[in-house]
């Protein structure tokens, strides 16, 4: 049995003298509770080899006192009958003990229980009584020097205990006796348990304090610096939120027709005006007409948003795309402009300026188109006016060379001379045939009549060789009709692309005197009432995201270095 000491004393007058008995109050203890609480085995009731029945022989009659009542007696016996267990009988000796009870067995213990209205066999009253003792268990490693000491001076007589309560006389008790080595070991092990559990926790609250130290200095003093800055310091700006489209006039091709009032008739001068408008050269004119360099060195503005006067061209550039921010949706072929300056005038003033460079843009990009077609419709023209010229000088010397005006109609005299020809040559036949038929012609008439026949047909082949053939009076009239026709052929066409010319350039002229381009503003700048800028809850809330992540990122990454180091 473990034992507790409440208090002790030990008195020595002589050093050699062997120890006198010194009144000392032991209470039992008990070994680490645990699972056991809950008494999980019939056989196990939570407190090991330790009894509390008395012992079979007492030393005295004054260790146990029998009951002098004769129905107390009669109440032993029935409990003895009842087969308690030695676990059940050791609960209620303890119960009783808890409660004061003056129990001398533990049948007595049950007895003195049942009598006071205590069920000592109730599952509510076991755990009621474990937790009680829980408390005095902290004190067992503390207190087993000392029971080892008091059980070597108690070795062959027993102790005089008085109890708490000084109202009552003392009694004996069991004779105290030495902690075994297991439970000892396992005092020592629960402790050492707890020491290191008391340094876990030490450790994790210090680790703790020093996590929260570093993000309130790398997150959270940024985060409220911020805010300090946005809230009190910021100087408002306004901005002024423009929207304009470029639209194209009515096309005049079918290829053309197809693409109007789409954004993709427009989306190329639409990036070429947005662009402009982000240029340096549109942020010159703007410092230049309306003093934009000078607005943003104001002293009234914040250091942080405020200009140098003396600041380069870069810096101002860069100043000038902060607060004028330029976007195109080629959805719909909109572009949106948003102009911010400290006063609603300022921002105003700046749209409608950079509105007014937007439209030069325009036309000029227009105007160079319209300059370039009507040059070139010009030059067609002049090039089908000179080939023309040279077409119809090439057929007139055609027909002075072979002097005649139309090919046509000499190929018609000769086709009707032969033809005339081959009528007299016809005639000349029959006749022949007449005269031959007769049975005795006449020779003399013959023969006239046979010479013109070959005549006329000597004739008819210097016709049709005149047709066809070159001679030595010159060409034929076949080879002088095909040059003919093909210089005339050749007028024809030049005369065709002349015309065509002609059209191109008076149509280039109608296009150059009108606009193909328009701008057109859809939202007008209006003077905002209220600044729009800075927007303080939300970059707070950005920066504390911001320095958050950074944070985040730096820890994982110096964990995962020193998992690898230590790996």
């Amino acid at each position: 049995m473990k034992l507790k000491v409440n208090r002790f004393r030990i008195r020595r007058s002589d050093p050699l003298a062997a120890p006198e008995p010194v009144p000392l109050v032991l209470k039992p203890l008990q070994p680490p509770l645990g699972d056991r609480a809950f008494f999980p085995s019939d056989d196990d009731d939570g407190f090991g080899d330790q009894s509390f029945l008395p012992p079979e022989n007492p030393k005295s009659g004054t260790d146990i006192a029998p009951p002098q009542d004769g129905a107390a007696a009669e109440d032993l016996d029935a409990i003895r009958r009842e087969g308690l267990t030695g676990r059940q009988l050791r609960l209620a000796r303890r119960m009783a003990q808890k409660h004061g009870l003056p129990a001398t067995s533990d049948f007595d213990a049950v007895r003195l229980l049942r009598g006071a209205g205590i069920d000592p066999f109730q599952r509510s009253a076991v755990l009621e009584l474990v937790s009680s003792d829980s408390d005095e268990q902290l004190d067992a490693a503390a207190q087993a020097d000392a029971d080892q000491a008091l059980a070597t001076q108690s070795d062959s007589r027993a102790l005089i205990v008085p109890k708490r309560d000084a109202n009552r006389l003392p009694q004996t008790v069991k004779l105290a006796q030495l902690p075994s080595t297991e439970v000892r070991v396992e005092e020592a092990h629960v402790a050492e348990v707890r020491r290191i559990q008391a340094d876990m926790m030490a450790r994790r609250r210090r680790k703790l304090a020093m996590m929260w130290a570093k993000i309130g200095l790398f997150v959270l003093l940024p985060t409220v610096v911020a805010g300090w800055y946005y809230f009190m310091v910021a100087t408002p700006m306004y901005a002024t939120k423009t929207e304009f489209v470029i639209q194209q006039s009515t096309a005049t091709s079918a290829i053309s027709s197809l693409f109007t009032g789409t954004s993709f008739a427009t989306s190329q001068d639409s990036v070429v005006v947005q662009g402009y408008l982000q240029s340096p050269d549109a942020m010159e004119r703007l410092d230049k007409d309306q003093g934009f360099r000078h607005a943003f060195s104001d002293p009234s503005i914040d250091p942080i948003q405020r200009l140098d006067a003396n600041a380069t061209n870069t810096a101002t550039y860069a100043l000038f795309k902060r607060y004028v921010k330029i976007a195109y949706d080629p959805t719909e072929g909109v572009i949106k402009m948003e102009v911010s300056a400290s006063t609603p005038q300022k921002s105003v003033e700046f749209s409608r300026a950079l509105i007014g460079y937007a439209e030069e843009q325009v036309d000029h990009l227009t105007s160079r188109l319209r300059g370039d077609q009507e040059k070139s419709a010009a030059a067609s023209f002049a090039d089908a006016q000179g080939k023309l010229e040279a077409t119809q000088r090439n057929l007139v010397q055609l027909q002075e060379k072979y002097k005649t005006l139309n090919s046509d109609v000499e190929a018609g005299l000769v086709t009707t001379q032969i033809a005339t020809l081959n009528t007299q040559m016809t005639q000349e036949q029959l006749s022949l045939a007449q005269m031959q038929a007769n049975p005795s012609p006449n020779k003399a008439r013959m023969d006239p009549v046979v010479q013109r026949i070959a005549t006329l047909q000597k004739q008819i082949d210097i016709l049709r060789q005149k047709l066809t053939q070159d001679g030595t009076s010159g060409p034929s009239i076949a080879s002088v009709q095909s040059e003919l026709l093909v210089a005339q052929a050749e007028v024809a066409t030049r005369q065709m692309m002349l015309a065509q010319a002609t059209t191109a350039m008076e149509t280039s002229r109608i296009e150059a005197n009108r606009q193909t381009r328009y701008l057109s503003v859809s939202v007008e700048p209006v003077a905002p009432d209220d600044p729009t800028y800075p927007r303080a809850f939300e970059n707070t809330l950005v920066v504390m995201l911001i320095f958050g992540g950074i944070y985040l990122m730096i820890s994982m990454t110096i964990a995962i270095l020193r998992e690898q180091i230590s790996g």
